[in-house]
């Protein structure tokens, strides 16, 4: 009997906590079981395994095969593990050393060439990572965004078998370097565009300079969100820390990879949304 171990990180709004990937290669008929609360498209991604690993001329071991994503009560979706599975597979197979994932985690979604190809929410993982003390696998498209998070060793991959490569000595990886996300501001709103108001425009100017609260309270129609709109440009540009905050909010909401340095947001919900459609409904399973 084989068994591996594999690192992973689930999404959950913008937490990334913890999977652990089993593979488990035991005697019998050959077929593939997946356990542990996954979703469709975790169900599917045995199929895409399956096709990148012989696509890619390795071996796919013909043997009964268990594969548990634990904790088992945590929900899990998305095609974020299909690299930590195949690898968990490869390893119990004897392609390289089980200890060699030992102090990575692993993010990517596999094509059936065996290509790996970016996910979401890669930013509150590396983050979770660094401060677990182990290297980040990513996509080579999420690589600059995982970067954002000082400290933290990345290795970038474009297809399954760099990692066989790197995990079994014969063709190690060297770090990912940054480049740096691209600083490009985009101007906000000039609050000399706004004429008269002149009790309102003070208040936005002491609320910025003193970091207070602000509360318009007016007919339709008089104004408030054009002044509230103007308050992001007057408010120094962010620190580390709440860009961090701010990227791993659009890392998890945005389908492509960040590719600049965040901005302030802004956000002017309609009037008539939802205590739930403004801060969010339903129960928060992480721990």
């Amino acid at each position: 009997m084989s068994l591996a171990l594999v690192h992973s990180r689930a999404q959950v709004g913008v937490l990334a906590p913890p999977v652990l990937i089993e593979a488990h290669l035991a005697n019998g008929l050959p077929t593939l079981t997946l356990v542990g609360l996954p979703e469709a498209t975790v169900k599917e991604s045995k199929d895409r395994v399956r096709s990148a690993i012989v696509n890619s001329k390795l071996e796919f071991p013909q043997r009964r095969i268990t594969l548990n994503l634990a904790p088992a009560d945590l929900p899990k979706d998305g095609g974020r593990f299909d690299l930590a599975i195949a690898l968990g597979l490869l390893a119990a197979n004897g392609e390289f050393p089980l200890a060699a994932l030992d102090k990575v985690e692993c993010l990517g979604e596999l094509a059936l060439s065996g290509a790996v190809r970016p996910v979401q929410g890669v930013l509150p993982a590396a983050l979770a990572a660094r401060d677990a003390g182990r290297a980040l696998v990513v996509p080579k498209e999420n690589a600059e965004e995982a970067c954002m998070a000082s400290g933290l060793v990345v290795y970038a991959a474009g297809h399954l078998l760099e990692l066989v490569g790197h995990f079994s000595g014969q063709q190690p990886l060297e770090p990912y370097r940054a480049n740096g996300l691209l600083l490009n501001p985009r101007p906000y709103p000039d609050l000399s565009e706004v004429q008269g108001q002149i009790a309102a425009k003070r208040a936005l100017l002491v609320a910025a300079a003193g970091a207070h609260n602000l509360l318009f309270s007016g007919p339709p129609g008089t104004g408030k969100t054009l002044l509230a709109s103007r308050l992001p440009g007057l408010l120094p540009p962010l620190d580390e820390r709440e860009a961090l905050e701010v990227a791993a909010i659009q890392s998890v909401a945005d389908s492509k990879p960040l590719d600049c340095w965040p901005q302030r947001p802004f956000r002017h919900p309609h009037h008539s949304a939802s205590g739930p459609a403004l801060v969010g409904g339903g129960c928060d399973i992480a721990q």
